[in-house]
């Protein structure tokens, strides 16, 4: 493998054309590209809640010519019984990002802040406001799920409809089929700026400098709760070390690259490097968050 990579590489996205996680994998892409000197193929394989696209990343020779852009889901499908699968059956290689959730609802929404929307939720009967943004058990629905019990709320007060990510349920509250969608604040930029969506609040420790006017969940109701979602490259298990070498020298660089910082920042997305040793104990560390937070949610299995 001295000469790796000889041919394109593909990169596997497990969510839909149009999200956060589409965008950074086809920036990261773009960035790999100029490292590698070969072309990064995205593919987008959707379903089963991020199932699909994370299997087709173990189904893969492990000889570095198709990786993927794991996600957060990776600590949470297992717990849900979606699947069988765990980080330890990923080869990580580097972790490029990490993002907090808004809380968004449609501009012609009867709420005029976060505050009255949860006081909403807690005195409407249950099931009276939907929200959708991921797969059932995906990175938003648990957020929101463990905001709704920060603020003694009952997690499944408010009904969570799957979807194929945010990007299919931004449209989906334009129209007016969903009430609430808990993506990333970014992942709502396109109907924000059209006017068609207001973000209430976003839950990081401070505000996201592209969102200015976003406040946090402790501007906003003295909250302290946070949690959010990773993205970082990874692909199956039995990785010769030596192509796994290269691409995390040239993950680093691209993760470093003008191409891929510029536009996480003009987008509002959120960077954070660590390399295969470190996104390898941070994916054990978040495991353990997660499924602590599905056992509370009832969704364990």
């Amino acid at each position: 493998m001295a000469d790796y990579p000889e041919r394109p590489i593909t990169l596997v996205v497990p969510w839909a054309a149009g999200g956060g996680t589409d965008a950074t994998a086809r920036t990261i892409g773009r960035a790999l590209e100029e490292q590698l000197g070969q072309t990064v193929n995205v593919v987008n394989r959707t379903g089963g809640s991020g199932v699909v696209g994370h299997t087709a990343m173990l189904n893969a020779a492990p000889d570095g010519y198709t990786i993927g852009l794991a996600t957060g889901e990776v600590n949470m499908m297992h717990w849900l019984g979606l699947t069988d699968l765990t980080y330890e059956d990923f080869t990580p290689i580097g972790q490029i990002n990490y993002d907090f959730p808004g809380v968004q609802v449609a501009a012609d929404s009867p709420y005029e802040s976060l505050e009255e929307l949860v006081e909403a939720i807690r005195t409407e009967p249950k099931g009276t406001f939907t929200a959708s943004g991921t797969g059932l058990g995906g990175v938003w629905h648990l957020a929101f799920a463990g905001f709704l019990m920060d603020q003694g709320i009952e997690a499944d007060r408010v009904s969570w409809i799957p979807s194929e990510g945010a990007a299919p349920a931004m449209t989906e509250l334009v129209s007016g089929g969903i009430d609430i969608v808990p993506s990333s604040v970014p992942e709502a930029r396109s109907m924000i700026e059209a006017g068609k969506v207001k973000s209430f609040t976003v839950m990081s420790p401070e505000r996201i400098p592209s969102f200015p006017n976003v406040p946090t969940l402790r501007e906003e109701i003295g909250s302290d709760y946070q949690v959010g979602e990773w993205r970082g490259i990874a692909g199956p298990k039995g990785m010769p070390p030596e192509v796994v070498a290269t691409l995390e020298e040239a993950l680093e660089e691209a993760y470093k690259s003008d191409t891929y910082q510029d536009f996480m920042k003009q987008q509002g997305f959120g960077t954070e490097w660590r390399n295969a040793e470190e996104f390898g104990k941070f994916m054990a560390e978040m495991d353990q968050v997660f499924g602590n937070i599905v056992e509370q949610v009832g969704l364990a299995n």
